[in-house]
């Protein structure tokens, strides 16, 4: 398939160290194998050893004995991101990557031995694997060189790529050794199209405006779309995938990255501009993040920055901690357009801080409910220019941890924490009620966003905790939750820049707990939102009910006098004894949107597992799919997700003895919810109900054991990559900008 001969004329043109691996790509019939077998497991900052393989430049740049994820680094780790820290061989080989493919003798490079191994030790057909099999996430990885493979290859003989599952079918294996023999070359990416290329012409254009208006609106777009995978929906074709950058060279010429630790880092340079860089990337659903450009959203950005009549006299700089500050740095843009911004693509700006940087690790994630609702205040709910007054006043008792913070955290900044925020929470107390006094506002459901004339869909959004990773979904989903936020702007931009434009996934571990200590203080901002609407009378014992058993610090903080959002009586009128269950009804009922029908489980055999918590439920993993084989050939695909019950989430620590599983309850969803599939079930339509009855009746592991292998597909399935990629062909069928490749890393070993 790839001739030597072939081999060596691409060498010679494209594989030279210095040359720059951005534009390159797998070839077609290999980029089908990658991604289904390789990228399933090798793809963003948790690829084992940091071989990403989601894009030809990943496998290229090599492996990494250093891990991104590592919760015990005293120092900020050495950036390496890809496409953005270094762009050729040598810049990778400085920064300590080894080559996995070996150019010149390919069958000693470790990619090809890694599948040979595999192949000369196939794993058992039936059962779960061995013991000596780690799949934790935080395992011992060897991350041999090709000079130390032969000792890997003695202590581990069934260890082979793929790790842990089935390998590679003989026509497969072909493809890849054929090609590998090759030399592993990658192809020259398509040109893009004149009509794409007249499409990022005008997008940048519209980027690089020379008025200061346009110039600090751009820099507020940069900062909450830099993490997006832009793209063009209004033009025909393969879509292709874009990142915003900030580049040295202006539009018109080749694009020269600035690439910053964060966003709002100094870039470096007194001039830079605004650029659309094309992604080879292969979206991963853990990390994929769609976000549609085209001539109605530009209109909708004029509209919001560009058509208000306001100046802006002189542009804010990048020194110091005000940059990182967006209510000091965005100060002169209208609020109005700020939060009108992100409610737009509400579920894009939540999804941030969930598949972001944050988006692998229980310590980070640990700090929200494994399920609850978000809802939001509504634009223009008090008069802007008042908001905009309120938070310039106040932008320096907002302020943020910085990623330089120590490398201990400790109960004294908590407590530093704590006092700000309570300063911040009165302020903005008495101006609520100045405004019900003046303006004879009402806390009712008129304040809460349904969605605009428009039908805006994320209006209700719906966000799952699956122990180290989460999903955000549209509309209500599940049973009524545990607990419920509402968001204002505030709150809105102060998780994204805690979250997303300030958190560093290779900082010092004292950075990302410090962050997620603040996060504390905003979980709670967005839950008293909520308990605003509820009688003043049922507000403790609902605020009680959610911290049982939380520490003295953090219950002072809460039943604070001091805590002024408390003294504001709700206009609303109740008519059960139950305020809570019936204010979120009254939600739902509120948004449009709340109901989703993409998710909508409609099957009889499934309506008794939503009913209410369930003790037998905590057996489950955290999310499983089920694929249900109909009598004539159909398919049907479910999620079940597994929404584990806590006192209190106000810990860092100890989760185990916060657990309350007797309150586990379980969602079933029609189609995919999670990136990160536990467990596939198989399960024929007739037989759909006696599987329903099973779930509820685990009462111990034996028994989930017995339900795996009655129902489960394990590991060493023969048939497990058939349905693995049956599972991602429905997704990308069924969502084809949305859908990413599930990721493996996590599935069970039962």
């Amino acid at each position: 398939m790839f001739a030597p001969l072939l081999a060596l004329v691409l060498l010679a043109a494209g594989s030279a160290r210095g040359e720059t691996l951005l534009a390159k790509r797998y070839p077609p019939a290999v980029k089908d194998v990658i991604e289904q077998r390789c990228v399933v497991c090798h793809g963003c900052y948790d690829a084992p050893c940091q071989l990403k393989m989601d894009a030809w430049a990943g496998l290229a740049r090599g492996a990494h004995k250093r891990k991104v994820y590592d919760g015990t680094r005293l120092l900020p780790a050495e950036l390496t991101r890809l496409y953005e820290d270094a762009h050729t061989l040598d810049g990778w080989r400085e920064r300590d990557f080894f080559s996995v493919v070996d150019p010149y003798e390919p069958r000693d490079g470790l990619l090809y031995r890694m599948l040979a191994l595999k192949a000369e030790h196939p794993l058992p057909a039936k059962g779960p694997l061995a013991k000596d099999f780690d799949f934790s996430l935080d395992r011992d990885q060897r991350c041999s060189k090709a000079d130390q493979f032969d000792d890997y290859r003695d202590d581990r003989p069934y260890q082979g790529m793929p790790y842990g599952f089935p390998g590679l079918d003989p026509g497969r294996q072909t493809i890849l050794t054929d090609w590998i023999d090759a030399g592993a070359p990658g192809m020259p990416a398509a040109p893009v199209s004149a009509e794409q290329q007249r499409t990022i012409e005008r997008w940048e254009r519209f980027l690089n405006g020379s008025s200061n208006r346009e110039r600090l609106m751009s820099r507020y777009i940069f900062e909450h779309l830099f993490i997006g995978s832009l793209y063009f929906d209004e033009l025909p074709g393969e879509r292709t995938w874009y990142s915003l950058v900030r580049s040295k060279t202006p539009p018109g010429e080749p694009l020269e990255l600035i690439a910053t630790r964060r966003p709002y880092d100094d870039p470096g340079t007194e001039h830079f501009y605004y650029r659309l860089q094309p992604r080879y990337l292969t979206p991963l659903a853990k990390r994929h993040m769609p976000y549609a450009l085209n001539a109605a959203r530009m209109a909708r950005w004029r509209e919001l920055f560009l058509a208000p009549d306001y100046s802006v006299e002189t542009l804010p700089g990048y020194d110091g901690d005000d940059a990182a500050n967006p209510f000091i740095t965005f100060e002169q843009l209208p609020v109005d357009a700020r939060y009108r911004f992100m409610l737009d693509e509400a579920q894009f700006t939540i999804m941030a801080y969930i598949k972001g940087p944050v988006c692998r690790g229980q310590v980070a994630l640990n700090v929200i409910d494994d399920h609850f609702w978000v809802a939001f205040t509504a634009p223009n709910a008090i008069d802007p220019a008042q908001s905009a007054r309120f938070l310039a006043e106040h932008a320096h008792e907002m302020r943020l941890p910085q990623p330089k913070g120590s490398l201990v955290v400790t109960l004294l900044q908590w407590r530093s924490y704590a006092k700000s925020q309570r300063r911040f929470l009165e302020a903005q107390a008495e101006a609520i009620a100045r405004v019900i006094e003046q303006d004879a506002l009402r806390l009712d459901l008129d304040l809460i966003w349904d969605g605009g004339p428009e039908g805006n869909d994320n209006a209700a959004l719906t966000i799952f905790r699956h122990f180290d990773s989460a999903t955000v979904t549209r509309g209500f989903l599940g049973q009524q939750p545990k607990t419920m936020w509402i968001i204002d702007y505030s709150l809105l931009e102060r998780i994204h820049y805690l979250l997303v434009a300030g958190f560093d996934v290779y900082g010092a571990v004292g950075h990302q707990l410090e962050s997620r200590l603040y996060m504390d203080f905003l979980r709670m901002e967005g839950e008293q939102g909520f308990l605003l609407f509820l009688p003043e009378a049922a507000r403790a014992a609902v605020r009680d009910y959610w911290y049982r058993g939380a520490r003295d610090h953090v219950t002072d903080y809460l039943m604070s006098p001091q805590n002024a959002r408390f003294e504001r009586p709700t206009a609303m009128e109740y008519r059960t004894d139950d305020p809570r269950t019936e204010l979120m009804a009254r939600l739902k009922a509120h948004i449009p949107a709340a109901e989703n029908a993409r998710y909508t489980v409609r099957r009889d055999e499934f309506a008794g597992l939503m009913d209410g918590p369930d003790a037998s439920f905590s057996y489950l993993p955290e999310v499983a799919f089920l694929q249900v084989l109909g009598r004539r050939g159909e398919r049907e695909y479910y999620s079940l997700v597994h929404n584990q019950a806590f006192s209190n989430n106000a810990q860092i620590f100890q989760e185990e003895d916060r657990r309350l599983p007797e309150e586990d309850t379980l969602t079933v969803a029609r189609g995919f919810v999670g990136a990160y599939p536990n467990q596939f079930f198989q399960v024929a339509e007739q037989e759909l109900g006696r599987f329903a009855e099973a779930l509820k009746a685990l009462a111990g592991d034996e028994d989930y054991t017995a339900l795996v292998a009655r129902y489960g597909v394990r590991r060493t399935a023969p048939w497990f990559w058939k349905l693995s990629d049956a599972i991602n062909a429905h997704y990308r069928e069924s969502f084809p900008a949305e859908a990413g490749l599930f990721d493996l890393n996590r599935y069970q070993n039962r």
